[in-house]
């Protein structure tokens, strides 16, 4: 006689057998209002309570029923060719995957041994007995994602089908709400061309697609980790239905081709939600189309991630503490300096704090923080939703950017009457940032009294850790690396490292960026050289000889440590001597 489940849920699982008798309670509630097919099952409703983790619900579903029990899958063992002849749809709807052929026999993990239909349909489908394998939800659904993204044509294929099939009822197919792209099945070769360009782009980590028209042809190319690569020749002959197909998505006026537009994509792509923003300006050769893409599923760093030294780590969590004051994060248009204002707010954010901020745009959702959005076309410009923001009786606030002078004094008069103000500035270096607030109009008795830091920051690639080779650096190389400063580093220089290139870096021997920054502390002595209007090089070479280590030197530090290379360095550093 097979055991019953909730008892295996007792003595394998570890439940409460009075957690047991709340579920059946439930589920005995539901027999008398909810039709069979809508009752959940004992196991399902004990997750719902969280009174059981879903593997446990599994593991015991396997024990019970003497079904093997895997609580991972190996890509290397699923056989695709299998999973061709089971559609996408089926295979999500239902939580299956095929893995193997042994002999007449398919090997099918599921996360529901009793689902007989599925089950006798996979029969058909595959043409052979079937085998279950009781494997976690979430687990089959991630190797589904994997196995069918390879499965999706390619746009080079897309291109292909094109020049067979021409453009026809492109204007027809909307794309739904949150489709997730793998689910697509319209058979247009525009339509697939396009999703295929989101897919790799998203596939390959790129933040942005650039998709230019030139003389005879079109370039799509990804920015990967701050660098552009050209990926796809697009025939000119397409262009017209190739931008009209993104304009269509991002809800734009496809008869409009004189003057720029903005729109907004809303997909899902292997489960996760992709955020698009699409800019479209005329160019001499047709329209021009940048699309940047935010994973909105993506993680918010911490302090601790971004790539903060240990004592710079431990002085700015200092300063976020602070009560008032303006805490800047400068440098240049994706160098990361909301991701470095993020961190900073998620770890200060309490249920005691009032956090509000104004951005353009919102890039993540903080839990407990209220997040306005700027809208110029309504005049909620930063400068007047701050001055709505206090009206807030915020404790802490952030602020996009300080555009003018009237964003920077409503800060800063906000800084001096008790709340802490995050925001950024777009210079090249921390003490720029000072001259930048002088040359707004700002004044510097304000400056002085109000700023509490300023950190400048840039990305660097990171080494890939999948081809890292060391190496023995040249004289030449040193030599460049060459700074002033107080950093002894020269007996540390043995060996740098670098990436050869593989197939999980695209061949360029990087996967990923890393923030290096430049900390500036408002001091006595920097009060003093605001006050006497100072230029920006007195007021770093005397933070220097303070202490500061210069985004050159922070850079250094993280070549000799193996994290990236000295070319990676120079380029974001060019500018410094």
């Amino acid at each position: 006689m097979r055991q019953k489940i909730g008892q295996i849920f007792i003595e394998k699982c570890g439940l409460l057998p009075e957690h047991l008798a709340e579920g059946l309670a439930l589920q005995k509630e539901q027999a008398v209002t909810t039709a069979i097919a809508g009752r959940e099952r004992i196991g399902e409703i004990l997750v719902r309570l969280k009174h059981l983790s879903e593997e446990s619900v599994i593991l015991s579903l396997a024990h019970q029923w003497n079904i093997p029990y895997s609580p991972t899958i190996d890509l290397i063992e699923i056989d695709t060719s299998l999973t061709q002849s089971v559609p996408l749809v089926f295979a999500k709807k239902h939580l299956v995957l095929p893995l193997r052929r042994i002999g007449k026999t398919v090997e099918v993990a599921t996360c529901d041994p009793l689902n007989q239909t599925a089950i006798d349909d996979l029969r058909l489908l595959l043409k052979a007995s079937i085998k279950v394998i009781a494997v976690p939800p979430r687990v089959i659904l991630s190797r589904i994602h994997n196995i069918y993204e390879q499965m999706t044509d390619s746009a080079e294929q897309a291109i292909s089908d094109l020049s067979d099939s021409g453009l026809t009822s492109l204007s027809d197919h909307r794309l739904p709400d949150m489709e997730d792209l793998l689910d697509a099945n319209d058979e247009a070769p525009m339509i697939r061309l396009v999703n295929s360009i989101l897919f790799e782009a998203s596939k390959q980590r790129a933040s942005d697609i650039h998709i230019e028209p030139f003389e005879k042809e079109m370039i799509v190319r990804y920015r990967v980790d701050g660098v552009l690569y050209p990926i796809l020749t697009v025939p000119k002959r397409l262009q017209s239905a190739l931008t009209s197909r993104v304009k269509i998505m991002a809800g734009m006026n496809i008869a409009e081709k004189r003057l720029p537009q903005d729109g907004r994509i809303s997909i899902r792509m292997g489960g996760r939600e992709i955020d698009i923003r699409v800019s479209d300006v005329p160019i001499v050769h047709g329209e021009r189309m940048v699309l940047r893409l935010l994973d909105k599923t993506s993680l918010i760093l911490t302090l601790g991630e971004i790539g903060l030294s240990d004592s710079g780590l431990s002085t700015l969590s200092r300063l976020i503490e602070r009560t008032h004051g303006i805490f800047l994060a400068t440098g240049p248009t994706g160098s990361g300096k909301t991701t470095t204002l993020y961190a900073a707010l998620q770890k200060i954010n309490s249920t005691d704090k009032n956090v509000i901020t104004i951005e353009d745009p919102i890039e993540y959702q903080l839990k407990g923080v209220g997040q306005i959005q700027v809208n110029p076309k309504i005049d909620l410009t930063f400068g007047n939703g701050l001055r709505s923001i206090l009206r807030q009786d915020p404790d802490i606030i952030m602020v996009g950017e300080i555009r003018d002078v009237d964003t920077a004094q409503i800060a800063i008069h906000a800084s001096l009457t008790g709340h802490l103000v995050l925001s950024t500035l777009h210079t090249n270096d921390s003490a720029g940032a000072i001259t930048r607030l002088l040359d707004m109009g700002v004044e510097p008795f304000l400056v002085s009294s109000s700023v509490l830091a300023i950190i400048a920051q840039r990305l660097v690639r990171l080494i890939c850790k999948e081809c890292k080779t060391a190496y023995a650096p040249a004289p030449d190389e040193l030599k460049k690396l060459g700074v002033k400063g107080n950093m002894p580093y020269e007996e540390k220089m043995e060996f740098f490292y670098r990436g050869k290139g593989c197939p999980a870096c695209l061949n360029t021997g990087y996967y990923g960026r890393v923030g290096i920054y430049e900390l500036l502390l408002i001091t006595d002595e920097i009060r003093h050289l605001i006050l006497a209007k100072a230029d920006a090089n007195k007021i770093k070479s005397k933070a220097m000889s303070s202490g500061m280590l210069t985004l050159r030197e922070e850079g250094i530090k993280k070549v000799i440590a193996g994290i990236t290379t000295t070319e990676e360095i120079l380029r974001v550093t060019h500018d410094e001597i």
